[in-house]
Formats: structure tokens, sequence, C-alpha cells
């Protein structure tokens, strides 16, 4: 029979104390110096005689186990370990509670809060950056560090259309850099709305084409019809109180477009030099 002795120093363990350890056998001694865990918070052996807590794989003697915040003793007890520290409940409980970005105080629990990207307020600290009305749980807009209630955020912020001088909240119209909502940028004349259309402005009124054309468009004085300024009549000719079409601008007699041409004007008619010398 193989003798009973201590796996580091070899010494009989007969009637001796000894403790086991990854199938080992040692005496106390070297169990003790060489085989104990080391604790956590003392950094000493944990030695044979010793009680021992162990948590995710660390050690602390039972005396050491105690709360970082008030050392209340908690081999025994439940705990909270939170960001590399182990707490007793009630510690935890005021170590843990969020911070009001407002006060800085606690948002303990059963306090109302807002929380928007990954911050938190006390309800009653969540407040407009110009009038400090309190926004709480209603409507704000972010803008740069600060956060507006609706009101402010329209009047230091938000374009005013030219007619009804009511914020733009969303889409409208731009015109000569004037903000305008595209229900108010209407004719003048016919109230139809003149967003991705075409339209004439005439002291400061706009016209739609049509309008523009039946009520305000000088008429040709070959054709009769508008000179629009739009599509193929888009160039003028104009002479004394008359205007042409472009293509309109031809001689009374033969009928040779004129326009960029030498004329004479006879009789309110259009004449070509040649022409003209028949006269």
């Amino acid at each position: 029979m193989s003798e009973f002795k201590c796996h580091h120093c070899e010494e009989s363990l007969q009637g001796k104390k000894y403790v086991q350890k990854d199938g080992a056998n040692y005496c106390v001694t070297c169990f003790d110096s060489h085989c104990a865990n080391i604790c956590q918070e003392c950094h000493k052996p944990i030695g044979a005689d010793s009680e021992e807590v162990c948590y995710k794989e660390q050690f602390w003697h039972n005396t050491c186990f105690q709360c970082t915040k008030c050392s209340q003793l908690l081999a025994t007890e439940t705990f909270v370990a939170w960001d590399k520290n182990i707490l007793c409940n009630k510690c935890a409980t005021r170590v843990t509670f969020p911070k009001c970005k407002g006060c800085l105080k606690d948002i303990e629990e059963g306090d109302h809060n807002v929380e928007y990207k990954g911050s938190i307020w006390h309800k009653n600290c969540f407040v407009c950056t110009n009038c400090k009305d309190i926004i709480g749980t209603k409507n704000f807009f972010p803008k740069d560090e600060g956060f507006y209630c609706v009101t402010c955020y329209d009047a230091l912020f938000t374009k005013h259309c030219m007619k009804c001088k009511k914020p733009i909240t969303s889409g409208g119209v731009s015109y000569q850099d004037q903000p305008w909502h595209s229900e108010c940028f209407v004719c003048v004349s016919c109230s139809k709305e003149l967003s991705g259309q075409r339209f004439t402005a005439m002291d400061d009124q706009y016209f739609c084409v049509d309008c523009y054309k039946n009520y305000i468009a000088k008429k040709c004085a070959g054709c009769k019809n508008p000179i629009t300024g739009f599509g193929k009549g888009a160039n003028v000719v104009a002479h004394e109180q008359n205007s042409w079409h472009d293509y309109c601008f031809n001689c009374k007699t033969c009928s040779v477009n004129l326009a960029n041409k030498h004329f004479v004007f006879h009789d309110e008619q259009v004449y070509c030099p040649d022409c003209a010398r028949n006269l």
C-alpha cells in the first residue's frame, strides 16, 4: 500500500489534517502556501481554515466579501454586481439610478421621465431651450444642442409663408427666395395652385398661363392672339404701341418675315423696304 503523503512536500499525512484539490492531497501548510485561492479584496491566500465566497471564478474571504459602498458583509446576503463593484441591494438602488440630464439628480423608481437618444430627464426638467416652459411629453423639435417647443421653434427657425404669414412645416414653394405654402402660391385670378406649373409674375402678382393669356397678355398685332412669352411665342417684336409674335412680324404685301430685319411701318402696317417703294 502506497504511503499517504502530501503531494507537494511529500510528508506523511497519516493522522494529520489535509486538503484535497484537483485529485491530490495536501498538508494544510502546503495548501495555504501553494494552492489556496487568492482573495480579490485583501489579495491574501484563502487558507484551508477560512471560509470563502466564489463568484464568476473569483474568490473572497467570507469576511472580505462586502459592499463596496457601505461595507456590509454579503457572504450570506443577496447582492448586485455593477461596474466591477459588489453592492448590497440598498446601495445598488442608489448607485444604479439614472441621472437627470437637466438637474443631474437621480431619477428614482416611479418618477415621470422623458427619454431621448440615450439621455433621460425628469418630466419637469425637460424644458424648451428658449422659453423654459416644460415640454414634458408634448411635441418638440431638437436643434443643435437644444430642444424647442413647437411655438418657439416656429417663431425662431421655421420659414413663414409670404401670403398667410403662417409657418411652413412641410413642403412649400420657393420663388425668388421667398417661401410660400403650395396652397397659398396661386393664380391671383382663378386661384389655381401654381406649384410645378408655368406662370407669369406681374406687379408682385402671379397668373397661370390661361389667365395671363385671357386677361393680361398683349395681343399680337398680326394674328390677334395673346403674346404669352411661352413656347413658340417666346420671342416678341415691339414697335411703338404694337407688339407681334416674331413669326407674325411679316410684310403686309409679300409676307416675308421681318423679325430682326429692316422694315417700314405705314398706316399701322408693316412692309419690307421693297414693297414699301410701291406704296
